[in-house]
Formats: C-alpha cells, structure tokens, sequence
C-alpha cells in the first residue's frame, strides 16, 4: 500500500468512499451524499497545504485522509481540522494510522501548529486512532448534531505540531 497526494484522478473513489458514509454511518455529520463535481471542486480546494492523501493499493483507493481549514478568521490560519475515511473491508488493518500519519507530516510541512479533530461521540476506533498519535482530548461537545434520528455529541481533540 502506497500513502500519496491525492489527484484529480481519485474524486470519485474519494466521493464513493464518503458517500457511504454520508448514507450508512455517524462518522460524518454530513446529510447529502456529494455528486462527482462537487468532489472534484471539494479536492480541489485541497491541493495545496489543505491537502488530502489517499491509501493506494495497487490501484484501488482504500481510504483517504484530508487538512481542511479550522476557521474562516486569519487568526486560526495555523489550525487545520482533519478528517479520516477508510474503506469498510480495510479497516482494523493499519490503514487509517497510516494515512493519519502522513497527514500530520503533511501539515508539519505546511507550517501549521495545530490540528482539530472533531469525532462524533460513539466512533470510539477514530478517536483510539487519533489519541494513539498523540492527540489528547479537548473536551465534548453534547448534541450538536442530529442524525438517523439522533443527537449526536462530538468529541474535540487536538496535537500540538
């Protein structure tokens, strides 16, 4: 498996890999699956220190993992939020750690001093993932989201770069 930056080329195994989980899971807060442009337009916004990196398994990507801007104001220029998916049949195989990695040498790279991660409150695997590369935890936010019916808290973690 090869960790890269992602292309132009990997929108739609990118959308394909979200979009189940827009649809089946709480991993994302996100109610409407994304068409194909817009992923292409959400990627890319993320071609330069916002950057996204796919897992690449002999061609077929597994998962993927993203920087994007924690706050609109100058001040939080320097703070990223990521986000990690991985393909159902690869998880629990290093995967997630592996593009996680790579995207906080990413953010290193780019000069940011702090990454966010904010994790719905029942993914306790992303929130093992992120706590065992050495974020630690901020606090909770309690039913801040809503869906399939549900409140949904969200868990606040931050690494310090």
């Amino acid at each position: 498996m090869r960790i890269r930056l992602a292309v132009e080329r990997d929108a739609d195994a990118i959308r394909t890999i979200y979009n189940r989980q827009v649809l089946e899971s709480t991993v994302t807060t996100d109610l409407a699956p994304r068409s194909l442009d817009e992923q292409r337009l959400w990627l890319s916004q993320r071609s330069g220190a916002h950057a996204v990196v796919v897992a690449d398994l002999d061609g077929e990507i597994v998962g993927f993992a993203s920087l994007s801007p924690y706050r609109d104001r100058p001040a939080y220029s320097t703070t990223v939020e990521d986000s990690v998916y991985v393909v159902e049949a690869h998880q629990g195989m290093g995967v997630g750690r592996e593009l996680l990695a790579e995207l906080l040498a990413v953010a290193q790279r780019h000069g940011f001093h702090s990454v966010m991660a904010r994790v719905v409150g029942d993914q306790d695997v992303s929130i093992r993932l992120h706590t065992s590369l050495g974020f630690v935890l901020i606090g909770v936010e309690r039913e801040v989201g809503r869906k399939f019916g549900r409140w949904l808290d969200v868990v606040v973690l931050q690494k310090l770069l």
